[in-house]
């Protein structure tokens, strides 16, 4: 990494480090066993989260009152940070305590403590490095929490920002928005030769079209046909280690990868200094939104940013409900197994006092199943994490009524049944 560079980064770091809080106490989760939940409303490493290629570290904020199947917040670091810095210096865990939602922190371990956003690797679904090793804590957040797997989002500030953007474009199939804080856009900073600095990219060098820069998003997972995040990005255009050119780089891909047009459909003005642009529709969950800051450098996140953020995810509406107690309703589930492959009947009964017109199960299944056929409801993914809702014609449960529901899955050798299950996100009786 050139001199310079590493000063200016070293300057960045002070500057988001200035004034903020000391850092909390670490727990360390070691060994941390599927399933077992982190002390709340403190920082937590988690250890053995899944595959990690790269050897990040994973810590984890659960706030003391966390909604029902609550949201995931990935905050991403800058370089020469870490998760610890970055939760200490921004105000995602109190947004958390606020509305609910997990705050995950990715940290690096390698010498330079930027994140790999320039690898062959890093640009693709599944091809390894860091995207993979945050995937895997995402996941473990998911199955430990039952988390809502249409609800995980991603932010960061610089190399987080970077990473925001490759997240989004490896895993458009798990992150539904993000929020990039002086970023660049999805590789931009490619590079073959091992290095992880692009400098025509970080001077603002690197000019495409709109198609050429949503192809290279759209090239990461071929094949995929879903929808795509939403993203809103902050550039400031003063900055002079990411220079501001890129903003308007990132722009020009996102609105392509989204199929809007380039031209904003509302500009305004939330702030001195601020010029907000949004793309697509003119509200508050714009496919994309554009904030450009006059004569800010490269320091972004300061007060009342993350909170916009978060704005911009929807996670703002209301505050966390009550903890899900046992007693609504209660599940059991029974297995049919073959050498490859199992069959689980799983049946529902609405313990409760309401009818319920509508309703979707969580359930985590156990390592190495994958579901290749069911009956009864509609299951969100094959693996992981599940929800499956109702049929059309059996959304209505009165109480004291049943519903039996199936699922055919293959194995790699794990042949039981799920042991916890949400109904509408209370947990169930499991017997």
């Amino acid at each position: 990494m050139p001199v310079t560079l590493a000063g200016a980064l070293i300057s960045l770091l002070a500057a988001l480090l200035l004034g903020a809080p000391a850092a909390s106490a670490v727990t360390a989760a070691t060994g941390t066993p599927a399933g077992t939940k982190a002390p709340t409303a403190a920082l937590t490493e988690i250890k053995n989260f899944g595959t990690n290629p790269s050897n990040l570290q994973m810590y984890l904020y659960v706030p003391n009152k966390v909604a029902p199947n609550p949201a995931v917040v990935v905050v991403v670091h800058y370089c020469t940070g870490s998760g610890p810095a970055m939760y200490s210096g921004t105000e995602f865990a109190s947004l958390a305590d606020r509305y609910g939602f997990i705050a995950v922190y990715p940290s690096v371990t390698r010498a330079s403590k930027c994140f790999d956003v320039s690898s062959p690797q890093a640009l693709r679904h599944d091809g390894g490095s860091d995207p993979v090793g945050i995937k895997s804590m995402v996941d473990w957040t998911v199955r430990t929490y039952h988390a809502d797997t249409g609800r995980i989002f991603a932010t960061g500030t610089s190399s987080g920002a970077m990473m925001t953007n490759v997240l989004l474009g490896d895993y458009p199939d798990v992150f539904a928005a993000g929020s990039a804080f002086a970023g660049v856009p999805f590789a931009c900073f490619a590079t073959t030769n091992g290095s992880e600095w692009n400098s025509d990219c970080a001077n603002g060098a690197i000019t495409r079209t709109p198609q050429q820069w949503g192809d290279l998003v759209r090239g990461a997972y071929p094949g995929y046909s879903g929808p795509r995040p939403r993203m809103q990005l902050w550039h400031g255009t003063a900055d002079a280690t990411l220079r501001y050119p890129n903003f308007g780089e990132e722009i020009k891909q996102w609105t392509n990868v989204k199929g809007v047009s380039q031209t904003p459909a509302r500009t305004d003005s939330p702030q001195s200094g601020w010029t907000r642009t949004r793309y697509g529709s003119t509200g508050d969950q714009a496919p994309v939104e554009a904030i450009s800051l006059q004569g800010v450098g490269h320091n972004l996140v300061t007060s009342g940013m993350a909170a916009r953020a978060i704005t911009f995810f929807g996670l703002d509406t209301s505050g966390p409900g009550p903890q899900p107690q046992p007693g609504a309703c209660r599940v059991s589930a029974t297995t049919s197994t073959w050498s490859t492959g199992l069959t689980t009947s799983v049946t529902i009964t609405n313990t409760g006092t309401s009818t319920l017109n509508g309703w979707q199960l969580g359930f985590t299944l156990p390592s190495g199943q994958t579901i290749t056929g069911g009956w009864g409801a509609t299951y969100s993914t094959a693996s992981g994490a599940v929800t499956a809702t109702n049929a059309a014609y059996n959304g209505t449960l009165a109480p004291g009524a049943s519903v039996t529901i199936g699922y055919q899955a293959n194995h790699t050798g794990t042949t039981s049944a799920p042991g916890t299950f949400m109904l509408n996100g209370q947990a169930c009786t499991a017997t």
